[in-house]
């Protein structure tokens, strides 16, 4: 989870309140899933969210086996019943362990230095805007390291050696 800090020059805006931003990564391929945008937890909201990511037709933890997560209280009880219920083990991680999260840490890095620390908003519709196009461009036309350089989900003619050199640019030329 990530939350945004207020305003640093104490005027108010629209996103004076931190919003968190939830998101779910298959460590195999390092797709990533945003559950939710939200600017106040609660075990309700995560309960929905578990529904949400086990839904039988288009839930992001179909057909997965385990859910690995930090020890956030928000990590409920109830919530763990919901994955349960499906087949999804619930594996929270031991107590002062950031090194065992290691993709998703590198991934709360790029989003945070290639995007979000980059752009001020005002409303939560930009904000939502501004995560779902570094979504795309993350999956679609960002090398991966930890992948070989290969895209998660290229695009046809994204990467292609052969042909017009194309600059695609997402928020006004922030993503390239």
């Amino acid at each position: 989870m990530y939350g945004i800090p207020p305003r640093r020059d104490g005027r108010s805006s629209a996103l004076s309140l931190p919003y968190h931003v939830l998101f779910v990564m298959e460590l195999s391929t390092r797709v990533v899933e945003i559950a939710g945008i939200v600017p106040e937890l609660n075990g309700r909201w995560m309960e929905q969210v578990a529904r949400n990511l086990t839904d039988a037709f288009d839930g992001f933890l179909r057909n997965k086996r385990y859910l690995i997560h930090d020890r956030s209280p928000l990590f409920t009880s109830r919530f763990a019943e919901i994955l349960r219920a499906v087949g999804v083990e619930p594996i929270k991680l031991p107590p002062r362990s950031p090194n065992l999260s290691p993709h998703a840490e590198r991934f709360v890095r790029s989003i945070k230095s290639e995007c979000l620390e980059r752009v001020i908003f005002f409303g939560e519709r930009q904000l939502r805007h501004a995560v779902t196009e570094f979504m795309a461009h993350y999956h679609e036309e960002r090398n991966h390291q930890g992948l070989g350089n290969e895209l998660i989900t290229p695009k046809e003619g994204v990467g292609a050696t052969k042909g017009e050199v194309r600059c695609r640019e997402r928020l006004g030329g922030l993503l390239r």
